[in-house]
């Protein structure tokens, strides 16, 4: 997919299993797009995200094989953007438990920035070319604290990664 418009501003959410926090609903309609790196587990995820070009590009997840009406779901996209590419995977065939970084960064070496998901451990690793990014869990299974979400700035060619994650809510 190519992406022509140079400032924008994309959403990365991951491993929602069913559920999507609403905090991160409403931070991605702030969004022009939206990065769903896998483990959907279910249209209505896809449905709730709305970014403002409604443009959500979606990888599957090792728990994504049977759960969407839509049909099949690629296992890897790349997005071209004016200043890099973003390759975009669930990251478990990398590692199980521990993906490896290096292993990822030798598979997608002309991008710019490789988001995947499948630990639920949010992850900005800039300590090499391309950057790895994982977004964290932003449901409720495993989210390590509260339900996470990766917000990337591009403005031409500065990129900046902010990391946000939202407190548990409390359920009485």
């Amino acid at each position: 997919m190519k992406i022509d418009k140079n400032n924008l501003t994309i959403g990365i959410i991951s491993d929602t299993h069913s559920h999507l926090d609403q905090r991160i609903i409403a931070l991605i309609k702030d969004c022009d797009y939206a990065i769903h790196a896998g483990d959907i587990c279910g249209d209505a995820i896809l449905n709730a995200m709305q970014p403002k070009t409604g443009e959500i590009f979606v990888v599957a997840g090792n728990n994504d094989h049977h759960c969407h009406e839509s049909g099949p779901l690629a296992n890897e996209i790349s997005l071209h953007l004016p200043h890099g590419k973003i390759s975009i995977e669930h990251g478990h065939e990398h590692g199980m438990s521990h993906p490896s970084h290096q292993s990822m960064r030798e598979k997608y070496v002309d991008s710019r920035i490789i988001v995947y998901g499948h630990t639920h451990k949010q992850v900005v690793d800039k300590e090499a070319h391309p950057w790895v990014i994982n977004p964290g869990a932003a449901g409720i299974v495993r989210n390590h604290g509260g339900p996470s979400c990766l917000v990337l700035q591009c403005d031409h060619d500065d990129w900046q990664v902010e990391m946000i994650r939202f407190e548990n809510m409390t359920v009485i």
